[in-house]
């Protein structure tokens, strides 16, 4: 985990590191924005964010381009993870392809957050 913080880091400087909570179990989140659902519910999230859980590391890209969510959209280059819509699981710094994974990363700054209000 620290390798990956050390990384998104230097990827991203400019983005403030924070331990929060929001997805189970605390994170670290880099880069706060403010959001509006479809539904109308606004609130503050995280731009990225890593979590260790149980069994498994989990880092969060909660940015999206016209292509749709970047994570998704980069899973083939992500290495040897598990990815949803806005999440890279992986169990092993190995498994993980650093590189394109803070590609995605510096990408996910330049877009910002879902659902951003602007």
């Amino acid at each position: 985990m620290i390798a990956v913080h050390t990384a998104i880091r230097k990827a991203v400087p400019k983005l403030t590191p924070e331990v929060m909570k929001g997805m189970g179990s605390p994170l670290i989140g880099y880069g706060k924005y403010r959001y509006k659902s479809a539904s109308g519910r606004e609130g503050e999230w995280f731009l990225i964010g890593l979590a260790a859980g149980k069994s498994y590391y989990s880092l969060h890209i909660c940015a999206a381009d016209k292509g749709g969510y970047l994570a998704e959209q980069n899973a083939a280059k992500l290495g040897k993870v598990k990815t949803g819509r806005s999440c890279i699981n992986f169990k092993k710094l190995e498994d993980l392809e650093l590189g394109a994974a803070m590609a995605v990363v510096k990408q996910a700054a330049k877009c910002g957050g879902l659902n951003a209000v602007k």
